[in-house]
Formats: structure tokens, sequence, C-alpha cells
């Protein structure tokens, strides 16, 4: 072997010596990365789904059984628009327990009555006959405006809803009006952007973890009584507006309601439930200017993480 060669090689044990050494050296003092527990890692899949969508988001989460929570901005007071109504469906309920109205009583429509938007009761003639069962379930399955305005007419206008939230204890949450007022001041303003960059007639104030706690309420079958709290989870299991929560999820019933202000606000509260879970979702969002079909994938992206993560924790 040559002179040359020899230098060679000792220069390339050399090398490999130091290499070694270094990697060990390095191993034993770099510190072991811990894995982050499930829940963090479910926050996160739902923090990048919603930084992917440019709108201001509210979000909710909590398992009933576990408690376990996920709170992003759940405690920023944002427009519920139509999710307003279950607070008025409560309100509905009390007074049925309190016996002063009646699920069975009958309402004769009025041309006064029809308000625009969603719903089918402005598609009716007057005169037509409906239950007050009937009104309830076409304000949460349809978010029927014109049923929603003969409700809060029925309950005594929107302070009995607010104080309703306020003894228990939703000091954020409250009715602003009713539906034909939004309308009014939408009608008046420069444009449906304009109006809703301004914010100053929201159709119903809440956060997403107050809202959370009604439902959580619901779902503990402690929310007026027992017998009431099952027939909302029943009328909001009918909810036909299954773009978000819904979107692909199966094998959990699913009460819910949507709120509505599109492409700008889109809204989707609502329950996961299946035996052994039950799981919150608050989500409400605002200030989205995009297309409207992706904000709804996104807030049923969230839902399908949220329920795949229980499903696992579950089985």
């Amino acid at each position: 072997m040559t002179t040359t060669a020899v230098r060679v090689m000792a220069a390339m044990l050399t090398i490999a010596a130091l290499t070694t050494t270094f990697t060990t050296t390095f191993s034993a003092q770099a510190p072991a990365q811990k894995p982050q527990p499930p829940l963090a890692v479910l926050r996160a899949g739902i923090e990048r789904t919603a930084r992917s969508v440019n709108a201001t988001w509210g979000i909710y989460i909590k398992s009933i059984e576990t408690g376990e929570e996920i709170a992003i901005d759940a405690d920023r007071q944002m427009d519920t628009m139509s999710v307003i109504k279950i607070p008025l469906m409560v309100e509905v309920f009390e007074q049925i327990k309190a016996g002063k109205l009646s699920l069975s009583e009958k309402y004769t429509l009025t041309a006064e009555d029809v308000r625009p938007g969603t719903g089918i009761m402005r598609s009716l003639d007057a005169g037509a006959v409906i239950t007050l069962k009937d009104l309830i379930t076409l304000m949460n399955i349809v978010s029927d405006n014109t049923a929603t305005d003969v409700l809060f007419k029925k309950v005594g206008g929107i302070e009995p809803v607010n104080a309703r939230m306020k003894a228990l204890g939703l000091t954020a949450t409250r009715a602003t009006g009713p539906t034909s007022d939004w309308f009014a001041a939408l009608n008046k303003a420069a444009s449906p952007e304009v109006f809703h960059r301004e914010a100053k007639t929201p159709f119903g104030l809440s956060t997403p973890r107050e809202t959370g706690k009604l439902l959580e309420l619901m779902a503990r079958k402690t929310l007026v009584d027992e017998k009431s709290s099952e027939l909302m989870l029943q009328i909001m299991s009918g909810q036909i507006y299954r773009t978000r929560i819904p979107r692909y999820i199966s094998g959990y019933r699913i009460p819910h309601k949507t709120g509505d202000f599109l492409p700008y606000i889109g809204n989707d509260v609502g329950l996961l439930m299946a035996p052994g879970r039950n799981i919150v979702i608050s989500i409400y969002t605002a200030n989205h200017f995009g297309d409207r079909d992706r904000l709804e994938e996104a807030i049923g992206d969230i839902a399908r993480q949220v329920a795949e993560y229980y499903a696992f924790r579950q089985s």
C-alpha cells in the first residue's frame, strides 16, 4: 500500500470515528420528542381547517361523557342568525310547562304574519290553521321566519326569552328583535355586504360556549324538563339543512340548528349522539366573503374530525 493510500485510509477512519462520536453524543443530549396528547392533535386539526377559510371563527367542542373541551375563541359574542331560534324554543317550552301555552293549541295565519326569507309559511294562504307544535317544528327544521315571529308574539316578545337565558347563566345570549326588524334594517342598507360589515343589527347574539352549554343541558335532559328536552332533540333531529355538521358523518343522531347570512355568516350548532358518545359542537363564523360552499365544507370537516376522534376514543 502506498503512503498516499495509507494517509487516505487514516483520514477516512478518523472521519468515521468523529461521525460516530458526534451522533452518539447528539442522540444522548437531544430530548426525546413526546407525542402530543390526542385532544391536542384534534385541536390542531380543527385550527388547521379553520385557518384554511378566511373568516372570523368561534368554536366550542365538548364531550359530555369525558368532559374534554376544545374552545377556540369560544367566548366571542357573535351574530347567531337563526341559531337564536333555539333560545326562543326553550322559552316556548317553559311557558308550556307553566300552563300558559299548549302544544296542541291552534294558530290561524294572517297576511300580516308573513315574513320573507326561509320557511314555508310565507307560501301559505291567510287563514291556514297550524298547531303550536308545528310552529316550533317549522321554526327549527326549515328555519321558518314567519313561525318564528308568531312564536315571539305568543311568548310576549324578546324580553321573556332574554330573561330565561339570563336565569340559565347565559348572559351573552339574547334575542335582539323579531325577524321583521332584521329584514327592515337589511332593506335600508346600501348592500348586504355593507350591512354585514357595519354589524349594527344582529339577528341575535350568543357565544359558541354559551350555545354549547344550552345544548349540553338539552342532551342531559335537564333543559326545561326531561320530556321537553327529548321533544326538542326530536324536533332538531329533523333539520333539513345538512350541508355543515352532518355533511360527512354517519353513525350519529345529529340534532342541530343552522344560522345563515351567506356568504358572510354560516353557523351550525348541535349534538353528535350515540351510545356512550354525546358531543356538543357549536360553530359560529362571520366576516366571510369567499365561496359559501368552501365555508360549509370546512364546518363539515371540523365536525368529521370530532366524530372520528370520539369514535376511536370510545371503540
